[in-house]
Parts: structure tokens; sequence; C-alpha cells
């Protein structure tokens, strides 16, 4: 049953993830008010054009606003009368964190930590956030499941998903929060980032120029389709948790992904089938901070909500490859 119209925070809204989430809230009638400081890690058009998107919808509203500023944070959610949050902002990217590692302390630890605060003191139904299967780090046991350790993350980004839920956990047992943090495996579809495989492969596939294939090609990864990403997200939301077993906290972690380890090469057929073009590869050895294959278990989830990921690999990349050709005016291969 559909729940009364309710105020909802998304975080992140001009974010791939995040214009989803919001354009899904208010598809079901409730008030979404979106923020985003329009980091420019990639290109800001692509945010904007996102934001575009919502900003012509009834029942949305925007600010621009960095997370990592405490005191606009606390001002949010003292006006705000929310009642529940979806936190996606964050410096996303295993590969960046090499380079950059104080972007993800400042946007996944700090500006995390405000927002725990907004909540706490708005007394906030529920928040729900995301992480990520990059905490799973050095496990070698497939697939993934919410019960096994990820005490050895293999890089930093990785590393601050795995303190938000600590830090999560904190909140909720010292105060009561009721916070779900929602472990994402590799979501791509239309809009998506500019730094993630499909659109890197996409767009040197068209150029003519090589793709780049780490660990020369044994790689495999639980590609899940942004809608059902979205759909899980939105079902978790609606179901704030009960207490955990070992502390009794109103807390939970959950998964969401295909339930599926696609090889890379499978991966690059299909693309290169929906293209009408071949692929150079250029193979290079494992980069460090990456791991070799992710695959989710989502029973939990499924008992949850009733729902699983279920878009296949060949009709999520259609529809990508669909929007890719029209934002960017590639034309018919």
């Amino acid at each position: 049953m559909t729940p009364k119209r309710r105020r909802i925070l998304v975080t992140g809204a001009a974010g791939f993830i995040g214009m989803h989430t919001a354009g899904a809230l208010i598809d079901r009638g409730d008030e979404v008010v979106g923020v985003d400081n329009f980091d420019p890690y990639y290109d800001v058009a692509l945010k904007e054009a996102r934001l575009g998107r919502l900003a012509r919808r009834a029942g949305f509203a925007f600010e621009r606003l960095d997370l990592a500023d405490g005191e606009a944070v606390s001002r949010l959610f003292r006006d705000g009368a929310f009642d529940g949050a979806v936190h996606l902002a964050a410096q996303p990217g295993v590969r960046y964190s090499l380079v950059n590692p104080g972007a993800y302390l400042r946007a996944n630890v700090d500006a995390f930590g405000h927002v725990l605060e907004g909540c706490r003191h708005a007394r906030l139904a529920h928040l729900v956030y995301a992480s990520s299967s990059s905490v799973y780090g050095a496990n070698h046991t497939l697939p993934f499941s919410e019960d096994q350790p990820t005490d050895h993350p293999v890089s930093l980004y990785a590393a601050t998903k795995k303190a938000d839920e600590l830090m999560a956990h904190s909140y909720s047992h010292l105060y009561r929060l009721p916070a779900t943090g929602l472990r994402f495996f590799t979501v791509y579809g239309p809009w998506g980032r500019p730094d993630m495989a499909p659109m890197l492969f996409t767009r040197a596939i068209l150029a003519g120029e090589p793709i780049t294939v780490f660990n020369h090609g044994r790689m495999r990864r639980d590609f899940t389709y942004v809608d059902d990403i979205v759909e899980g997200v939105v079902r978790v939301l609606d179901r704030p948790p009960g207490p955990d077993a070992a502390s009794g906290a109103p807390w939970a972690i959950y998964n969401i992904g295909n339930h599926e380890a696609v090889e890379l090469s499978e991966f690059i057929a299909t693309l290169e089938r929906l293209l009408g073009r071949r692929a150079e590869r250029r193979y290079l050895p494992m980069q460090a901070g990456d791991v070799e294959a992710t695959y989710a278990s989502i029973d939990r989830l499924a008992a949850l909500t009733g729902f699983a990921p279920r878009t296949p690999l060949a009709t999520g990349l259609a529809r990508f490859v669909d929007w890719y050709r029209d934002w960017y005016r590639t034309g018919a291969a």
C-alpha cells in the first residue's frame, strides 16, 4: 500500500541515482527537496541537465548546498520539516580516491556526519543512505552477503563507505535514529556517470579509440540497472528497520544488485552489438584499489521488500545506448 504523501530530502539530487530517485518519489506523490553542490568531479553540464528535468516538475524544490558545511546542513534540517531522507550525495569512484583522498574524507565522512546530526535533531522517521559493494574489499567468497566481514577495504573510497555504515550504526544505537544502508552494485543506465565503464567504453568505441581493459579482461561485475536500484531504494524507505539482532539499534544493511556476475568480455560484446562497432582493446594489469569480481546476494532485500532487481544486461544497455545517442547526438552507427 502506498504511504501518504511525505516530504523527503534527496541529497545528490543532480547526480545519476539521485535524479532517478527523486523522480520516482515525485511519481508516487511525495514532495521532494533536492540538494546538490555541483562538484566538478565530472561534467557539471550533465548534472545541470539532470536537475533541469526535475525542476520542471510539481512537487520538487531544490537548494544548492555543500553538505560539508555543517551550519548550512543544520539550517536545512531545522527548516525542512522532512519525514525522511535519502542520502545519495558522495564523492564516487575507486580510482580517483588514489589521487585525491581528501575529497573522500570531506564528502563521504564529514558531510555524512552533518547529515546524521541533522537527522538526529529533526527526529526523522528514516534515513536511507548509499553504501557500496566496494566495502567487501578483499573478500573472495561469492556471492557477497551482508553477514560477511568488511574489515579489509582495498581503497579509501571503500573505507569511507564502511565508515558511513559504522557512523550510522552509532547514531541508531545512541539516538534511536532509524537508518538503512544500501550497498549498490555497479549501477548503470541512462544519465549515468561519465567516469564509469558504459560511458567510457561507448564514447571510445564510437570515436574509434581503444578502450582500457584492466586485469587483462579477467573481471566480473554485478551490473545493476538504475531503475532496479531506485525501486529498491523507494521500497526500503517505506520500511524503517527494526532492532538489529546484535545491538538492538534500528539499523540495517542490504545489498542491491542484479544477482549475476557478468564477465567483462560479455559486457563489451553486448555493447559492441548495440553500437554496431567493434572495440579496440588495450589490456592493462589490475589497478590498485580494484577487485576482480562483485556479485550480490539479495535474499535479505527480497525478504524485506518482495522485490529483486531483474533487468537483463542487454535490455538495460540498450536503453543506455539509446539515451547516449540522443544526449550526445551521435546518430546511428
